[in-house]
C-alpha cells in the first residue's frame, strides 16, 4: 500500500554546545536525504521537531531549507507537536511551517459529551490521526477520552507523543494504557527516546541522542521506514554521524587525577570522535576543582577529537566527619567553627563567622523576596570579595 518514514524527537536546538547542535542538525539532514532518495510516499514526525516552541531564527532558517527539499521532491510531511514544541496557547512555529506549505499538522479534534473526537487527514487511502504531547504528561488524561472519527476501508495511522504503559518500565510517570486507545493499523509514537516495539506501537528513537546518557546508551540516532506491503514492514535506519568513545574512570586522589585521566585517554584513538568522560568514585584526597579539566580538554584537542563531554555527577568528595566534644553549649557555633578550623586549616575559615552572620539577616517589612535574596547574595559577595 504505502511506504513512509516514522521520525520523532529531533529536538533541533536542544544541545547548548554548538558542535553537538551541529551534529544534531546534520543527523536531521541525513534523515531528509534518505527519505528523498528512497522516494517515500510521505513522512511522519511524531513530535518534538524543535526543542522549544520558539526556536532561534538560525535554527528555523536551516530547518525550512530541509523541508523545502522534501516539498521539491513532492513528499508530503505530516506532523504533531511534542511536549517540547507544544504551546498552551496552541501557537508554535509548527504553524509557520504549515502555512509555508512544508508540512501538515494532523491534530484536528472536537470535544463532545466528555469525549475527544479526532478527525483524520486523508492521503491516498491512508487516514492519519494525531494528538499532541503536552508538558508533564498532561496529554495522557486526554487520551483516555479519545475516539476516532471512523474512516472505513482506509489504513489508519495514529500519531502520538506520549508514554504507553508497555514501554514505561519503572519510570515514575503517567502512561496511557494501550488497551484504552482506539484501534489503528499503526501507532507512530514519539516522546520516549528508545527503539521500542509492542505489536503495532512503535517508538523509533531520537534522530540524535539528546544528552550525555543517551550518547552513551544509543551512540547515534535512528528512525523507521514502514512498508505496509513488505513481509518485514519495519526497516530501522541508523544515523551514524560520529563515532563515540567512552571512558569511565574511578578517581580516589584528585591531586593525581589529571595525569590518570590523560593516561587513560591516551590508550584509544580519539581522532574525529565524540569523547565521553565519566568520572566516578569518592575522593580521599583533594576535591573536584583540583582536577585540571582545561589541561585534559587541551590534550583531547591535540588528539584531534571532535568534541569532549564530561560527567562528574558520581564523583563525590569524602564527607568530613567532625568527632569532637562541645564543652561550651552556650556558644556552640563559635566552638564548632574553632575546632573545625583547627582540624582543617584554611584561609577560608576566617570568613565563616561573617558568612553565617550575613545569612542570619531578616527580611524587612515590605521587602520583596527577590530584593531580600539579592541583598543576602550581595552581602556574601562582599565578604568573599567577588
Amino acid at each position: 500500500m504505502v511506504r513512509f518514514a516514522h521520525i520523532a524527537d529531533v529536538h533541533l536546538g536542544g544541545w547548548k554546545q554548538q558542535p553537538l547542535q551541529d551534529l544534531n542538525f546534520r543527523s536531521f539532514q541525513k534523515t531528509i536525504e534518505i527519505c528523498i532518495n528512497k522516494k517515500l510516499d510521505f513522512v511522519l514526525i511524531a513530535g518534538d521537531l524543535f526543542d522549544s516552541a520558539y526556536p532561534s531564527i538560525e535554527i528555523l532558517k536551516e530547518t525550512f531549507a530541509e523541508f523545502r527539499k522534501l516539498k521539491k521532491a513532492k513528499i508530503p510531511c505530516f506532523i504533531i507537536a511534542g511536549s517540547h514544541d507544544y504551546s498552551v496557547s496552541g501557537k508554535t512555529f509548527l504553524d509557520v511551517l504549515e502555512k509555508a506549505g512544508f508540512c501538515r499538522n494532523v491534530t484536528d479534534f472536537e470535544e463532545k459529551d466528555n469525549l475527544i473526537l479526532l478527525n483524520p487527514v486523508l492521503h491516498k487511502g491512508v487516514a492519519i490521526y494525531g494528538y499532541p504531547g503536552k508538558k508533564s504528561s498532561l496529554e495522557v488524561q486526554d487520551l483516555r477520552k479519545i475516539k476516532l472519527n471512523d474512516s472505513p476501508g482506509m489504513f489508519k495511522i495514529f500519531m502520538l507523543h506520549t508514554t504507553i504503559d508497555k514501554a514505561k518500565g519503572t519510570l515514575p510517570i503517567d502512561a496511557i494504557e494501550t488497551d484504552l486507545l482506539p484501534h489503528a493499523d499503526y501507532y507512530a509514537l514519539g516522546h520516549l527516546h528508545m527503539d521500542f516495539q509492542y505489536k503495532n506501537f512503535v517508538y523509533p528513537g531520537p534522530v540524535f541522542p539528546n544528552n550525555f546518557q543517551e550518547l552513551e546508551d544509543l551512540e547515534h540516532g535512528s528512525f523507521y521506514i514502514v512498508d505496509t506491503e513488505a513481509e518485514n514492514h519495519l526497516q530501522k535506519i541508523e544515523l551514524k554521524i560520529k563515532e563515540i568513545v567512552s571512558f569511565e574512570i574511578h578517581i580516589k586522589n584528585a591531586l593525581l587525577a589529571t595525569e590518570q585521566i590523560i593516561s587513560e585517554l591516551n590508550k584509544k584513538d580519539l581522532e574525529n570522535k565524540i569523547v565521553l568522560l565519566r568520572l566516578k568514585g569518592e575522593l580521599e584526597k583533594g576535591k573536584n576543582s583540583d582536577i585540571k579539566f582545561v589541561q585534559i580538554e587541551e590534550f583531547v584537542k591535540q588528539k584531534n577529537s571532535y568534541f569532549m563531554l564530561r560527567n562528574t555527577h558520581d564523583l563525590k568528595t569524602k564527607e568530613v566527619e567532625l568527632e569532637f566534644e562541645i564543652k561550651d553549649s552556650e556558644n556552640v557555633e563559635e566552638e564548632t567553627i574553632k575546632i573545625y578550623s583547627e582540624k582543617n586549616p584554611s584561609g577560608f575559615n576566617e570568613l565563616i563567622p561573617q558568612l553565617m552572620n550575613s545569612l542570619s539577616i531578616e527580611k524587612q517589612e515590605g521587602e520583596t523576596t527577590t530584593v531580600f535574596e539579592n541583598r543576602i547574595l550581595e552581602n556574601a559577595r562582599k565578604i568573599l570579595e567577588f
